[in-house]
């Protein structure tokens, strides 16, 4: 086996313990060393195999990456792991690719789901698990996934599809004749617009899989998100090529993601975005909404209890706040991936001070994580809700000042916390134009989708209709130190007429691009208008920190 192949769950105790010399972040990527780290400790996690980061330094090292017998044995070893066959008519293996870099950038590059399915393994998925309407979901999804990664066709072409057949309902809802006929509609689709079939070859679709997620290291969006972050391109990323677990199984299924504690306060407790019937890219995509986890621990205590041992683990062996992925399958808790979770300056600190109280780091440790936060950064700017409009206060050029009774337009879940204000901006070159001209820039769109980076970099801040809070672009997001409200129901834009409608209680607000809008992110309400703020010094966390200084 290529010493740049690595196993995860899977293959002979004698290869397992001998990879565990060259494994690291840096060889295996960050994604699949956690992976790995997860499997160590205990944690239920699917069996997979990794192509390594020295298949993306050249074109010729991802050319190699491609060809099957590359990856043969580490196939093999899931195979019969598993008791599955990839392209097996009886019992078919799916899988999914994942990209990893040796750093975490969240949602810059691609992954594709449910590799494997065609039209002579879709009826084995069914009689394996008697679920014809999961296998017509995950059959529809892979076509719409591969056909925008692999084959380059716009994802809206797919969308507008499931728009018109769901009519408004809830995908979710669709039965599995509905899925079937959405399904050849994709396929149509496929055959259209990228001039040739859908491929019914399993090993053909893996093949094209793992250089679709090898490419995406050069996406416009995954260079943006380097440059921003000082990032060299020599990195690379690894592919790991996963076991599938389903979340869209049916009512005691599902898909989420979470944080082991609160990204924005630092508190200590479970921040949790939960799909009941779903797949985990309908989560961290920014095209769907998401529930908390009071859902989860209500339908699925079982699960919920598991996932909080799980945290638990985590933060025990790795001495961090964990930004987690995974998925639950007819009740049962997968994990699927672990990083550092991305926070504020406020949650930083607080998380490092806890974590010492807690006895998880050392003094020194929490020093080195808390080393270069500033009163400024640590203090907390807040909407006067009770108080007179600042006579003082001015607003941005075509704007106007919000009212003293700060009656919001809406309410949406706050991804990161503060208080931006400034024009409205629906792309990004409007944003970057107003930012250039000195202006203060909302972005509003439609979804929180991490090809927004640009934007987002010259935006004060980020409102979106459809969204949850630990949607890569939202991560991303609190990364940046952008205040985010996601999933704002009441939202409806116009792009084509560049206006924003909220429907409010005494009927619907039109704002246009360049009128003012405020964001609190602290409480998840946006304002019409520019308001009164005020800045609250965290004297407590100051405190501590301070002590912490002579621990």
């Amino acid at each position: 086996m290529s010493s740049d192949l690595y196993l995860i769950g899977c293959g002979p105790q004698d290869a397992l313990a001998a990879q565990r010399a060259t494994a690291s972040a840096q060889t295996m990527g960050f994604k699949a060393w956690n992976l790995l780290r997860m499997a160590d400790i205990g944690l239920t996690v699917p069996p997979a195999f990794v192509l390594g980061t020295a298949f993306c330094t050249d074109a010729d090292s991802r050319c190699q990456a491609g060809r099957p017998a590359t990856w043969a044995d580490g196939l093999r070893a899931l195979e019969a792991r598993c008791g599955l066959g990839l392209g097996d008519r009886r019992r078919p293996l799916l899988l999914s690719v994942r990209s990893g870099a040796p750093v975490s950038m969240p949602g810059m590059m691609e992954t594709l789901l449910n590799i494997g399915l065609c039209d002579a393994t879709l009826p084995g998925l069914i009689r394996q698990g008697g679920n014809p309407r999961l296998a017509w979901d995950a059959y529809r999804r892979l076509v719409a996934s591969f056909g925008e990664v692999v084959a380059g066709i716009p994802g809206e072409r797919f969308e507008a599809q499931v728009t018109a057949l769901t009519a408004g309902r809830d995908e979710r809802t669709l039965d599995f004749a509905e899925l079937r006929t959405l399904t050849q509609q994709h396929l149509d689709a496929y055959v259209r617009e990228a001039g040739r079939p859908f491929p019914q070859d399993p090993v053909a679709q893996l093949s094209q899989a793992i250089s679709a997620v090898l490419a995406s290291w050069q996406s416009p969006k995954a260079i943006e998100y380097r440059r921003v972050n000082q990032l060299p391109d020599t990195l690379g990323t690894a592919v790991t090529v996963q076991t599938m677990v389903f979340g869209n199984a049916g009512g005691h299924s599902g898909a989420g993601v979470g944080f082991t504690r609160d990204p924005a306060t630092g508190e200590p407790h479970l921040w949790v975005d939960f799909l009941f019937n779903a797949q985990g890219e309908d989560v961290v995509s920014g095209r769907r909404s998401a529930h908390g986890h009071d859902a989860l621990a209500q339908v699925l205590p079982a699960a919920w209890t598991a996932l909080q041992e799980a945290a638990h683990q985590l933060e025990l062996h790795l001495g961090d706040m964990q930004d987690f992925e995974f998925t639950v399958q007819d009740g049962r808790l997968y994990m699927l991936q672990t990083r550092n979770g991305k926070r504020t300056p406020q949650a930083a600190a607080r998380i490092a001070l806890d974590l010492f109280d807690e006895g998880l780091i050392t003094a020194e440790v929490a020093r080195q994580r808390t080393a270069g936060l500033t009163r400024e950064m640590l203090s907390r700017t807040r909407v006067v809700a009770d108080g007179p409009q600042d006579a003082s206060a001015s607003a941005p050029e075509g704007g106007t000042l919000a009212p003293q009774a700060l009656q919001p337009l809406a309410s949406a879940a706050t991804a990161c916390s503060g208080v931006a204000c400034g024009e409205i901006a629906f792309d990004e070159a409007r944003a970057r134009a107003r930012h250039a001209a000195g202006a203060q820039v909302i972005l509003l769109r439609r979804d929180a989708e991490t090809s927004d980076i640009a934007a987002l970099e010259a935006a004060q801040g980020l409102l979106t209709a459809r969204g949850a809070r630990t949607s890569h672009a939202a991560v991303v997001a609190r990364q940046m130190g952008k205040v985010c409200l996601v999933g704002c129901a009441a939202l409806h834009l116009d792009e084509a007429a560049r206006t924003a409608t909220f429907d409010t209680r005494e009927g619907e607000v039109v704002l246009r691009e360049g009128e003012v809008l405020t964001l609190d992110g602290n409480e998840g309400r946006i304002y019409p208008g520019a308001v009164r703020t005020e800045v609250e010094e965290p004297v407590e966390l100051l405190a501590r920190l301070d002590r912490l200084a002579t621990a």
